[in-house]
Formats: structure tokens, C-alpha cells, sequence
């Protein structure tokens, strides 16, 4: 009888615990509110003040910080006289991709003068994200770092830090955005360059009336800095770089990752990097430093430098250092992709993981530009590209085309007909040699609004190869919705008889945006957990201007917790 009553006794107080441990978790978990005004800000960069568009009048936006497993609630009010919608980069959305953000994909734009409120929950993610406009190209100046902690008590898997540091890099044109991308879209040209990269919303030291400015990094001798560098530029790779440090990566994509000790970073439009920094050097000044990775041979970009300055604290500093120039780093050639690769390649995850083994879908995708021959009728003034033609860029020859009418999740969700087929090819239409010299034949993408449909926990695999159509560059390619194992790369053509000897299925990184080498290619690997339309597309704005972009139509799995919610009440019509 005691026997049971000690049984009985055990249960009943590992009952308790149990409760005790999820009413912990739940006190630990909090929502936090915050609310973003859309409006025009005169901001003043380069010698002119323009106004551009802002949230709270803030630029870069407000930096939102969280811990893994908090609710974020923010109610977006548009003060502008644009259609607007919010990212948040690399939240995984789970069953909450009307949250998501990407215009006409998973919501219509919130119209001025009218808000939406998006509410979403942070789940089993830590490290560095941030949150974007994806509507036309008011990300250029609509944007912020989205932080996430470990939950409560919880810590890092390396030393604390004894700083944090955001470091966004951006792009800054003289002219309103959204006129260069519409003066793109009408003469089918190249858009214009930016004038200016940015660290923090400030150019530096090397462009004119930037100076008095420049983002300044405070740091104590001896102690550890978090850096967590988030690429928020809209149309270019980006190398970074501390004079005379060096960097310990530690995260990517809000992925802890094996630690690997570099010199520079290069991030793609999307891309966040965590590293540690030191100051072990000599007390002093010394420039961070990012400029352009090119590389798309002949193709103009902004071969401009930003800096910020790194600055030690000591006494010995503050006396003798705001009078001495800081010291300039050295940054690899613009077209230097041995670097570029040298460093993508060393990522791993920080122990085995479990990547799917057996593939249910398995998709080629081919990613790269193309040209329109002028429509009929259309006058040459609107057929500015070369040859008299239009840009375009397509994935399997499908140039994607937004819909207008209704978002894709809510066509899907309401089963509204003719907006959307779910015909995307899984593998190229015409066999060619990718990445040698192509047959202009094939240089011209068809258009259409196509998606690929995946069963609820399908096992996916995208081999993502780049082309050399009118002219081969990197892509750095976002899946929203998903983080995905990254299990190669490599340059030339893919080819499944040889390739597939590199793949790592041990220890491959987790990311949300991979960088597709120049006239090479990536494969992917995920698991389909996540209903909703989930769009996958270059994140250099010019390209998905092109309709450089596809989505994925996850459906429905069996129980509720399997489904996509319904809709939030004040969703935006359109």
C-alpha cells in the first residue's frame, strides 16, 4: 500500500512540476505593442534634404527587441501617400502568414490614411532579424533591426557580450526611391544607382556634408562587442570590415552557427550576420568600412565606401583620438568573389542536424535575368534596354507577375479563381547550358502569376542555378516563411551525378536568404510545416521588380495546429 501511496505521491508532484514549469514559461513569455506611423520626414544626407518615407519619423526605423517565444503586436498607421505594407524578415510565421507582409502575396497594401495591426509570435528563434517595408522600393528607407534574445534565463552559446550593437548598412539615393524604380519600369531600362551606402542612416566621413554625422561605436578597452550587421541595402552585396580586428561569427539569419573567425563579412540584400569583435588593439580610432561585392561584369553599381567609426573609450584615447584620423581597413577588390565565396562557404550549424534525407518534391529552378523584345505599339521611349528591349528576370522562364485585385493568400484561402494557377515548372521548360553562352532564343521569359503547390510536410529540395542570360551575378534568394539547410554551392552547371558528393547532410546552416554564386549554383533543403503562399525571390529590389520571384502554396495539414488561422478582422482589402 505505501508503495502505491509513494507512486501516487511521485505522480502527483511531477504533475505539479509540470504545471509549475508551463505557468513559468507562459509569465515569461510576454506581447509586446508598438505602433508605426508611415509618413514623410525631411531628412537631410549629402548636402540636400529630401522627404523621404519614415517610420516615426525615424531613420533607419525603431529597433524592436524580444526575447524567443514573445508576441509582437504593431499596429502600422500609413501617414504617407504610397501603399504600404511590413516585413518581418525571417519570422517564420507559423500559421501566421497574413503577418507576413509581402504586398499582393500574403495581404493587399494598406492604402493611405488607413492601418493594419500585425500580430505574430516569435517561436524557437534567436539572433538577428529586422523588419522592412515590401511595397515598390520604400524599403530603401523604411526599415529597423528586429533583435531576439534567448528566452528568459536562458543564454547565448557563447560569453555574454558585454555590448550589443546594431549595424545596418543601407543605400541612400539623392531622389525619391520610388521615382527611380518608376522611371525604370516605364523606359524598361536599368534603374539609376544609389548615391551613397549608409551605416546606421549615415553615410561617413568620405562623402561630402556626411562628417559631423558618421555613426560612432563606443567600445572599453579588453571588452566584447555583439555586432549584429544586417545588409538592408536595396540592390547590393556588401563586403564589411573593421580596420586592424578581427571578427568572430557567431549567427546568421537568427541561426547560432559553428564560430569561424574572419576578417570580412559579405551579406546580401537581407542577410544578417552576428559576430563578436574585441578591443584588443591599441586605443584608438579605426573605420568599419562596407562597399559593393559586384558582380555582374559590365553592370553599373555604386562604387562608393560608407564608414562608421569604431572608438575606445580609454583616457588615453579621448584626450589624443577625436583629433587623429581613424585608421582605414582594407577591402577586397569590388568583383572579388574568391572572398566572397571563401566566406559563405565556412558556415556550419553548430552541431548534427536533422536535414531531410528522403525528398518528396524536388525542384530545378533556374534564376537569372532576360530581355523583352518591345511590344508591338509601344513606343521606343518606353524600350530603353539594350537592343531596344525591356529588362526582365524569371525563375524557369516564368517572369512573375503580381496580381492586383487580391492578395495570393486570400485567393487561396477564399478559393477566388483566375488569380493565380498553380502550374510553376519544377524543373526548367528548355535543357540548356545554364551558365555558358546562351542562345538568345531563350532570353525572353514568359509572364505569369504561377505557384508551386506543396503538401503539408512534404520534403522539399531546390536546386536554385544561376544563368548567364544577358549577364551572370550573385542572387541572394529569400524564402519567406521558411528557414532552409543550405547543403552546397558551387560554380558552372549543376550536375546530379557528381554534385551531389558535396552535399552536407551533417552540419549544414539554417538560413532564410542564400547567396547563389555568380554563374553558379545553391541547393536547399526544408520541410513544407507551414501553411500559407510563401514567396521566394531575389532580394535585389531591381530583380523582383523584374519578376526574379516564384511562390510556394503550402496546404492545409490535418489538425488545427496544422492550419493556417483565419484572417485578422481588420485585414486590408484591396
Amino acid at each position: 500500500m505505501e508503495v502505491f501511496k509513494s507512486i501516487a505521491n511521485t505522480s502527483s508532484s511531477f504533475f505539479v512540476i509540470c504545471i509549475l514549469l508551463l505557468f513559468a514559461n507562459a509569465a515569461s513569455e510576454k506581447t509586446h505593442y508598438h505602433d508605426f506611423v508611415i509618413q514623410a520626414t525631411p531628412v537631410k544626407r549629402l548636402c540636400k534634404t529630401s522627404n523621404a518615407i519614415t517610420v516615426n519619423g525615424q531613420y533607419p526605423g525603431p529597433t524592436l527587441e524580444v526575447n524567443n517565444g514573445d508576441t509582437l503586436v504593431v499596429n502600422v498607421v500609413n501617414k504617407a501617400r504610397y501603399n504600404v505594407t511590413i516585413h518581418w524578415h525571417g519570422v517564420r510565421q507559423m500559421r501566421t502568414a497574413w503577418a507576413d507582409g509581402p504586398e499582393f502575396i500574403t495581404q493587399c497594401p494598406i492604402r493611405p490614411g488607413k492601418s493594419y495591426t500585425y500580430r505574430f509570435t516569435i517561436q524557437g528563434q534567436e539572433g538577428t532579424l529586422w523588419w522592412h517595408a515590401h511595397s515598390s522600393w520604400l524599403r530603401a528607407t523604411v526599415y529597423g533591426a528586429l533583435i531576439i534574445h534567448p528566452k528568459e534565463g536562458g543564454n547565448y552559446p557563447f560569453p555574454k557580450p558585454k555590448r550589443e550593437t546594431p549595424i545596418l548598412l543601407g543605400e541612400w539615393w539623392n531622389t525619391n526611391p520610388i521615382d527611380v524604380v518608376r522611371q525604370a519600369t516605364r523606359t524598361g531600362a536599368a534603374p539609376n544607382v544609389s548615391d551613397a551606402y549608409t551605416i546606421n542612416g549615415q553615410p561617413g566621413d568620405l562623402y561630402k556634408c556626411s562628417r559631423q554625422d558618421t555613426t560612432i561605436v563606443h567600445m572599453d578597452s579588453g571588452e566584447t562587442n555583439l555586432l549584429r550587421v544586417i545588409n538592408a541595402g536595396l540592390n547590393q552585396q556588401l563586403f564589411f570590415t573593421v580596420a586592424n580586428h578581427k571578427l568572430t561569427v557567431v549567427g546568421a539569419d537568427a541561426n547560432y552557427v559553428k564560430p569561424f573567425t574572419t576578417s570580412v563579412l559579405m551579406l546580401g540584400p537581407g542577410q544578417t550576420t552576428d559576430v563578436l569583435i574585441k578591443a584588443d588593439q591599441t586605443p584608438s580610432r579605426y573605420y568599419m568600412a562596407a562597399r559593393a561585392y559586384a558582380s555582374a561584369q559590365g553592370a553599373p553599381f555604386d562604387n562608393t565606401t560608407t564608414t562608421a567609426i569604431l572608438e575606445y573609450n580609454t583616457a588615453s584615447c579621448s584626450s589624443n583620438c577625436t583629433t587623429t584620423n581613424p585608421i582605414l581597413p582594407s577591402l577586397p577588390a569590388y568583383n572579388d568573389t574568391t572572398t566572397a565565396t571563401a566566406f559563405t562557404t565556412k558556415f556550419r550549424s553548430p552541431r548534427k542536424v536533422e536535414v531531410p534525407t528522403e525528398i518528396d518534391e524536388n525542384l530545378f529552378i533556374t534564376v537569372g535575368l532576360g530581355l523583352e523584345n518591345c511590344p508591338t505599339g509601344v513606343p521606343s521611349s518606353n524600350c530603353q534596354g539594350p537592343n531596344g528591349s525591356r529588362f526582365a528576370a524569371s525563375m524557369n522562364n516564368v517572369s512573375f507577375v503580381l496580381p492586383s485585385n487580391f492578395s495570393l493568400l486570400q485567393a487561396h484561402h477564399q478559393g477566388i479563381p483566375g488569380v493565380f494557377s498553380t502550374d510553376f515548372p519544377a524543373v526548367p521548360p528548355v535543357k540548356f547550358n545554364y551558365t555558358g553562352n546562351v542562345s538568345r532564343s531563350l532570353w525572353q521569359p514568359i509572364r505569369g502569376t504561377k505557384l508551386y503547390k506543396l503538401n503539408y510536410g512534404a520534403r522539399v529540395q531546390v536546386v536554385l542555378q544561376g544563368t548567364g542570360i544577358f549577364t551572370a551575378e550573385n542572387h541572394p534568394i529569400h524564402l519567406h516563411g521558411y528557414d532552409f539547410y543550405i547543403i552546397a554551392e558551387g560554380f558552372g552547371n549543376f550536375n546530379p551525378k557528381t554534385d551531389t558528393s558535396k552535399f552536407n547532410l551533417v552540419d549544414p546552416p539554417l538560413r532564410n536568404t542564400a547567396s547563389l554564386p555568380v554563374k553558379g549554383w545553391t541547393v536547399i533543403r526544408f520541410v513544407a510545416d507551414n501553411p500559407g503562399v510563401w514567396i521566394m525571390h531575389c532580394h535585389l529590389d531591381v530583380h523582383i521588380t523584374w519578376g526574379l520571384a516564384m511562390a510556394f502554396l503550402v496546404e492545409n495539414g490535418v489538425s488545427e495546429l496544422e492550419s493556417l488561422e483565419a484572417p485578422p478582422v481588420d485585414f486590408p482589402v484591396c
